[in-house]
């Protein structure tokens, strides 16, 4: 079968140092050493490693590819005013140490070890973001219908997890005699606006988010059409990211206020499904998106760095 220039691309080891390069030199030339972001950086490099390592261990992809930390760069560059956050760079970090972890636990309702774990990272991940507290019944969910792993035992365990942070700050305020940084902390929960209210947010967290979701129908789409061809265990695992993905956005739409952790999320999720598409498809038509996509992508990421 003769290759075209997505699978050269998506094949090539080459493909992921030019990658890093490219998003270094956005980085940057958003501000990275006039800004001082060293740690936001070192966050995002981390992260990039822990995608490769969700698409080593679960096999992702079919073929030996790197395209899930490429598209995880690639997409997070198109979201470059979200840089100078420290408190979502941590998160997201967390985010993704947590799907690695939980997705050990694939139909294994006797894994409350791994769970706590994985959920003691979703617990860190909310002392920066505390919004991440209205996803924990969908990764319930998910443990439950893709990750199939939810049982009485593995509840206690996420719940145990989750909690365990507060936990060690609730004694430390203790120790201060000041209990007043988490209570503000938790009443942040509270702070609705009204749903499709996009007064709160700018133009460019707007359009990023919908280019996402544009990238995330067109994965989701080519993925049900072949995923036969995965392992059932893999076909579960997409499935997480899409359900995940819909769930996102939708929250997106309801309280926009959100952005910063909500885009990064809809960038974990939809990496893989972009990943899928480009790795496994060869036809004509799909390598002319492919470069669509590209072209698209670098000038998405221009928009937002001018912006």
């Amino acid at each position: 079968m003769k290759k075209r220039l997505q699978n050269k691309v998506s094949e090539s080891r080459l493909t992921l140092p030019v990658v890093s390069l490219y998003a270094t030199a956005v980085w940057l030339a958003a501000g990275l050493i006039q800004q001082g972001w060293w740690i936001q950086f070192g966050c995002f490099a981390l992260s990039t490693f822990m995608m490769m390592e969700l698409n080593n261990t679960n096999a992702l992809l079919r073929i030996h590819s790197r395209m899930v930390s490429c598209s995880f760069l690639v997409l997070s560059c198109c979201a470059c005013f979200l840089f100078p956050s420290l408190s979502g760079a941590i998160s997201e970090l967390f985010i993704i140490a947590a799907y690695l972890i939980l997705f050990y636990t694939y139909q294994d309702k006797d894994s409350p070890g791994l769970t706590y774990y994985g959920f003691l990272f979703l617990g860190l991940s909310s002392l920066t973001n505390i919004h991440i507290l209205y996803l924990l019944p969908i990764w319930w969910l998910l443990m439950l219908t893709n990750l199939q792993s939810l049982s009485g035992r593995t509840f206690l365990a996420s719940l145990l997890g989750f909690t365990t942070p507060y936990w060690f700050c609730a004694c430390w305020f203790l120790f201060q005699d000041d209990f007043s940084p988490l209570i503000n902390h938790l009443s942040s929960l509270g702070d609705f606006t009204l749903p499709f209210d996009f007064s709160s947010i700018d133009n460019k967290q707007i359009t990023v988010s919908l280019f996402l979701a544009v990238f995330a129908i067109l994965g989701a789409l080519h993925y049900w059409q072949t995923s036969y061809q995965d392992k059932f265990r893999v076909r579960q695992l997409y499935g997480f990211f899409i359900r995940m993905n819909l769930i996102t956005f939708l929250l997106f739409c309801l309280q926009p206020q959100h952005s910063d952790i909500l885009i990064r999320i809809m960038v974990i999720n939809t990496a893989p499904l972009v990943a899928h598409f480009i790795a496994q498809t060869n036809q004509r038509a799909t390598n002319i998106l492919f470069c669509v996509m590209i072209i698209t992508t670098l000038a998405f990421t221009a928009y937002t760095l001018w912006m």
